[in-house]
């Protein structure tokens, strides 16, 4: 494992080489530590089996732009404008997934859905520049806590991550609130509360509707 700080000049080039060969790299985020590996079938039995997470909970993408989402998933009203109030930041929302995408299933664990976040954050943002969407998840086995540091990345996942990014604590140190925009009467549903509150998400639907 590397370790190598977000500010190094070759952060990004060395990420997005390793990512590129089919390894695992733990990057930053404004809400806590990810894993993140290209959204293809070898990256995502990868990611899964080193968070020992069950493959039907899927794995979510980070994106560069809102244009960046519409190309693998279709944004219903509520879901642009959730977008439009909390993008970059930390929400999830979850989408149907675009017939055209070519994405492997394993993304949506079964469901013709995806989760998508455009995070407040340069790191993965310029990774999915580079190298489009990013399969990602937090840089934790499933079930113990959220890694808010590099320090507990290495900790908890040792030798199964090839490049670790440093870039100090998070600064929030919660996960991103997920919303599925998924169902057929077009109101948002709340499947984890996290960064957001209830009551924000609440107020921008209703301001949206």
């Amino acid at each position: 494992m590397t370790v190598i700080a977000a500010t190094a000049p070759d952060a990004i080039e060395r990420a997005a080489k390793a990512l590129r060969a089919g390894a695992i790299v733990a990057i930053p985020t404004e809400t806590v530590y990810g894993l993140a590996v290209l959204p293809v079938e070898r990256g995502i039995e990868r990611l899964l089996s080193a968070k020992q997470r069950s493959a039907d909970k899927g794995i979510q993408l980070l994106v560069d732009s809102v244009e960046q989402a519409r190309a693998v998933a279709l944004l219903p009203a509520a879901a642009e404008r959730l977008a439009a109030a909390f993008w970059p930041g930390p929400l999830t929302l979850v989408l149907p997934r675009r017939p055209d995408a070519a994405l492997p299933a394993q993304l949506g664990g079964g469901r013709p859905t995806l989760g998508l976040r455009l995070p407040d954050h340069h790191v993965p943002r310029l990774l999915a520049r580079a190298l489009g969407p990013l399969a990602a998840s937090s840089a934790n086995i499933t079930g113990q806590p959220d890694a808010t540091t590099a320090g507990l990345v290495l900790a908890s996942l040792g030798d199964l991550v090839a490049l670790v990014i440093d870039d100090g604590p998070a600064r929030g140190g919660v996960p991103s609130t997920v919303v599925d925009c998924t169902s057929s009467d077009g109101r948002p549903r709340i499947l984890r509360v996290g960064a957001l509150t209830e009551a924000e998400i609440a107020a921008a639907a209703a301001a949206a509707s």
